[in-house]
């Protein structure tokens, strides 16, 4: 049993050719996505303050509970299940594409509609992937830490920064952290904003993605680079920054995706 017959009955598999890409289409989907979110910031701040809302909890949660070592896995974390949340901004995107109104109560009319389904499917893909990472990262530190507590962050940075298992930490942290955000970004590259534009099962717009980033690893390597700069931007401003890069990075992902994947 396919994922597409448990959650997309009935669709007709269909492979979009997908188009080799490069800089050049990347600064475009970037361009295109700042003119959106010019075009409706409003709106736009108003579909995606759950980021910025959801930062702050996730930071407040972890020291609540003394779990500071979490606190960078779940912040980076959070930004793999970031493409199914952006749903609202691919259909403005698409909406504005063609020439139809923008107001925010229409953004999520994708999951009233037959795509639901399989964009759950997406979904809850992305949220194991979520799991995947946060249950890897705590064993990593706890094999490396022995599952020390820290009151503070500064007394964790010290520690992670001034030490040979906070070097080893770094080093192994950041490389599994890589591969699961490749993973994530070869999986949700251009599925969702397929799923929201096209009638079709989850495995075909997930196998169109993989696809995308088999024939433009590169592109697709350094769109992911872009990606993550842009969201350590907006953390590091106490997460009050994701409240215009992520709606631009949603929308230029709406652009990206219209400028790689052909029918």
């Amino acid at each position: 049993m396919t994922v597409s017959s448990i959650f997309s009955p009935g669709y007709v598999a269909h492979h979009p050719a997908v188009h080799r890409i490069g800089t050049a289409d990347l600064r475009m989907a970037l361009a295109k996505g700042w003119a959106d979110f010019l075009d409706n910031p409003t709106h736009v701040i108003f579909v995606v303050m759950i980021y910025p809302i959801a930062g702050v909890v996730i930071a407040a949660a972890t020291f609540e509970n003394n779990l500071v070592p979490l606190l960078f896995p779940l912040a980076s974390g959070f930004a793999l299940v970031g493409p199914f949340a952006a749903i609202g901004l691919y259909e403005m995107s698409r909406r504005r594409e063609q020439g139809q109104s923008t107001d925010w109560v229409q953004a999520y009319a994708p999951l009233t509609s037959r795509s639901l389904r399989p964009l759950l499917a997406v979904g809850l893909l992305l949220a194991a992937i979520f799991v995947a990472w946060i249950t890897v990262a705590m064993a990593i530190y706890h094999a490396l830490f022995d599952g020390a507590v820290y009151g503070s962050v500064g007394a964790f940075l010290a520690d992670v920064l001034t030490t040979p298992r906070g070097w080893a930490l770094i080093l192994v942290g950041n490389l599994v952290g890589a591969a699961f955000s490749l993973l994530a970004l070869a999986v949700s590259a251009v599925s969702v904003p397929l799923l929201v534009d096209r009638d079709m099962d989850a495995s075909t717009a997930i196998e169109t993605s993989i696809a995308l980033m088999r024939r433009n690893p590169g592109t697709m390597v350094l769109w992911g680079l872009i990606v993550a700069a842009l969201l350590v931007v907006g953390m590091a401003t106490l997460f009050v920054g994701l409240a215009i890069v992520l709606p631009v990075l949603g929308h230029a992902t709406w652009h990206l995706y219209r400028r790689s994947v052909g029918h």
